[in-house]
């Protein structure tokens, strides 16, 4: 529904502006938000994994892998019923955050603080009560963690007992949306995931927070410069190669290769090649030696309206 507005008259001759809801961008996570929320939990997952480091005794990789925003009903019929899912209040203001911990992480962390090598746990089950309290120690460092790079000192999370997932609608209003931050790690050769899920009455709170840790300029709020286009192109990795364009060899030659064998390519030794960078050719260069390594000497520069894929 587009954004168009009408100006109308009122009785006592005041002009009044009104515009059509668009009611499916209602709660939406703007972008400044989103990288906000991106920025702070990149770091979070850095220090959590220096933290679980030294609670699992091994070493593992913590990635932030993205961040969604989606219904709440959406969010249930895409949670696996064995997830690990326990939800977190605080009272002030009133709230709650999830913590939701795939099953197939949570079997190689209890295997490995049992004393094990952090086996995967042979299939899809339920923890046994001893499991289950295990799981609630490492869930609770995962918080710990998040409160401190959240920097929220007025707001303690509590930890509720863990629920199953048909029954998150309890905690988050079911036509309300929730921000889903989903993280990866790499543990003992297995990959599993778990995220942070924050209902609107939660974000809102958290958002604020990341704004006042944020430095300010007068006039405007910036979060997150970034490098002009120019800057970021010039940082990419480009394959480049010496090659020697538009040569032919017969097949009987090719077939003909064994160890050992010298390969007669039928080019003059003055011809240049081409050094060519992902698969275009724009210079000229000839094969030379540095040392013990093999180089190419550049030559004379290809007018870009004559490049083509080697």
């Amino acid at each position: 529904m587009s954004a168009m507005h009408q100006a109308t008259r009122n009785p006592a001759g005041r002009q009044r502006t009104i515009y059509n809801c668009n009611f499916r961008s209602a709660g939406r996570l703007s972008n400044e938000n989103a990288r906000s929320l991106t920025s702070i939990h990149e770091s979070f997952a850095r220090h959590l994994a220096t933290a679980l480091d030294a609670y699992l005794g091994t070493g593992l990789e913590v990635k932030l892998s993205s961040v969604d925003q989606l219904a709440v009903k959406d969010h249930m019929a895409a949670t696996p019923p064995l997830t690990y899912v326990v939800p977190f209040s605080t009272s002030a203001p009133p709230s709650t955050m999830i913590v939701e911990c795939d099953i197939d992480l949570v079997f190689p962390i209890v295997d490995l603080l049992l004393g094990g090598i952090g086996g995967p746990g042979g299939g899809a089950r339920e923890l046994s009560e001893i499991e289950e309290e295990i799981m609630h120690d490492v869930v609770l460092l995962i918080v710990r963690q998040a409160e401190t790079a959240w920097r929220m000192p007025a707001m303690s999370l509590s930890p509720n007992r863990r629920i199953k997932s048909s029954v998150l609608h309890q905690f988050c209003p079911p036509n309300e949306k929730v921000t889903c931050v989903r993280f990866e790690v790499e543990l003992s050769g297995t990959t599993g995931s778990f995220q942070l899920v924050f209902p609107m009455s939660f974000l809102n709170v958290l958002i604020q927070q990341i704004k006042l840790d944020q430095p300010q300029k007068s006039g405007s709020v910036r979060f997150f410069p970034r490098a002009p286009i120019r800057e970021r192109i010039l940082d990419c990795d480009v394959e480049v190669a010496a090659e020697l364009p538009g040569l032919k060899v017969a097949v009987r030659d090719l077939v003909a290769l064994q160890p050992g064998s010298v390969l007669k390519l039928r080019a003059p030794v003055r011809t240049p090649g081409m050094l060519t960078a992902g698969g275009y050719g724009f210079i000229e260069a000839m094969p030379v030696r540095n040392g013990m390594q093999k180089a190419a000497q550049l030559g004379r520069r290809i007018s870009p309206a004559n490049w083509e894929r080697i």
